[in-house]
């Protein structure tokens, strides 16, 4: 495993330099054409490093924050999906990660997954509420581990890092054919009437560079981008050792009609298969994907019956699509990894249910409010929603509304804002169903409580406070 770390590390920085190379080669020649009687290549090269050292430390420190944003992109505690937190853990452990990942989950119904994190003691992963959905525990077990493996073999700091280097190259592109129409260029025209045909060959050259040097950038980071799947699946087989869980699961996620309407080119090859349209996709070509073919990582997944070492993956690989994936160096296993059975985490749920469940749990990200009456309608109240009491539509009944508009218990445990005693008392709540139900604790926090809830405390994060469940 850390020998097929250290062997992407290299590969990266290798592939890293060479993007560096186009985006400071454009920039000279560029530079040449906006200073042409000055030092303009230098100064170029100097306006090239400065844009893409600004966007570096801007992904660096802020990356996973602004893709998360932009991915719509909720974080949550372990009270809205214990078995997604529980599933996260093992795959933790099993990685041996310093440091458990946060969790996001994306509101929207079409099934996908991402990770981010420019180093595994500061990582995320992030799972769309459609996904949570439609997969049983193994095939969630598969796609986590797939996500925990991008961010163990560091494809994600790669993947952040390239993202940005392309970037970089894509704006100064367009940058200087937006100048073309001003006065940056006028200027070295008419000088370069005046000293030949050679000042007007580095502008037909800086036009030509300025158009392939983008889709060059392009190719070599999808190509990279559809590697690391290959190897990201070799390593979610290995940590679960159930690779028919992340198959069954890449089926159901490719196999949806659902447009996974916060994704755009930009964050497409995040995800752990392509969140595009698929008329899209369809005219994507092998160079131009996001991500190799699904089919094709489901033939190889479901060829590893024999065990899920990456011996055993090479050679699946190299009988569905020939060549290697894995370097040898990356082979010395230390003997055979059998699969494992099936776990009872499976279930089956009718369309009716299944959809409802998605539309709670979507509701719950986004902040609504769930009271059950004593009549036993569930009510969903959302989140501005500024009345303090509500009337139960069938039977009337007036309801105390938790705080509406406050934030429910969600993301990292908090410092509580107040200290309790040791004199204030033990609140407890009862439940008034199987849902989604949220309550006030006597500090005024509303807290919300999933249908997996099985615990029997839980602790106010606004005031520390201990809750009995019953």
């Amino acid at each position: 495993m850390f020998e097929l770390i250290r062997i992407n590390k290299r590969k990266s920085f290798a592939l890293f330099l060479l993007m560096g190379a186009f985006l400071l080669t454009l920039g000279y020649f560029i530079g040449r054409i906006w200073f042409p009687n000055s030092e303009g290549g230098l100064a170029g090269i100097l306006i090239a490093a400065a844009v893409w050292l600004i966007l570096t430390l801007i992904s660096y420190f802020s990356g996973g924050s602004i893709l998360m944003a932009t991915s719509g992109a909720v974080e949550v505690a372990r009270d809205a999906h214990p078995q997604l937190f529980n599933v996260v853990e093992e795959m933790k452990i099993a990685a041996n990660l310093p440091a458990m990942p946060k969790i996001f989950i994306i509101p929207e119904k079409a099934p996908n997954a991402f990770a981010t994190g420019v180093k595994p003691e500061k990582c995320a992963v992030a799972v769309t509420a459609g996904l949570l959905d439609r997969l049983n525990r193994d095939e969630l077990q598969g796609v986590i581990a797939h996500e925990i493996s991008h961010i163990l073999n560091r494809d994600v700091l790669f993947m952040t890092f390239s993202g940005i280097l392309l970037g970089s190259i894509v704006l100064i592109s367009h940058v200087f054919f937006r100048s073309m129409w001003f006065g940056s260029t006028r200027r070295y025209r008419s000088g370069s009437s005046r000293e030949g045909g050679g000042q007007a060959m580095v502008l037909v050259l800086t036009i030509l560079l300025a158009i392939l040097a983008p889709i060059i950038a392009r190719l070599l980071y999808l190509a990279i981008s559809r590697k690391r799947e290959y190897l990201a699946d070799a390593s979610a087989a290995r940590l679960t050792r159930y690779p028919e869980g992340l198959a069954s699961a890449l089926e159901k996620i490719s196999g949806t009609d659902i447009v996974l309407q916060s994704a755009n080119d930009v964050t497409a090859p995040m995800y752990i298969t392509s969140p595009l349209r698929k008329k899209a996709r369809r005219k994507s070509s092998a160079l131009t994907s996001t991500h190799p073919p699904v089919k094709e990582r489901i033939r190889i997944l479901r060829a590893l019956s024999q065990g899920v070492s990456y011996n055993s993956y090479q050679a699946a690989f190299a009988h569905i699509r020939g060549g290697t994936i894995i370097p040898p160096s990356g082979l010395q296993d230390t003997g055979p990894i059998p699969v494992r059975d099936v776990s009872s985490g499976s279930r089956s749920r009718d369309k009716k249910t299944s959809q409802r469940d998605l539309g709670d749990l979507m509701r719950a990200v986004n902040n609504f409010i769930f009271l059950t009456c004593s009549c036993g309608l569930k009510i969903k109240i959302p989140p501005d929603f500024k009345d303090a009491t509500l009337s139960c539509p069938r039977c009337h009944k007036i309801h105390t509304v938790p705080l509406t508009g406050t934030p429910v218990r969600r993301g990292k445990k908090k410092k509580p804002a107040k200290a309790v005693t040791q004199s204030s008392p033990e609140q407890t709540y009862h439940r008034n169903g199987s849902g989604w139900e949220t309550f006030s604790c006597n500090c005024g926090q509303p807290l919300l409580l999933s249908p997996d809830f099985k615990g029997e405390k839980l602790q106010c994060f606004s005031c520390g406070r201990n809750i009995s469940i019953s």
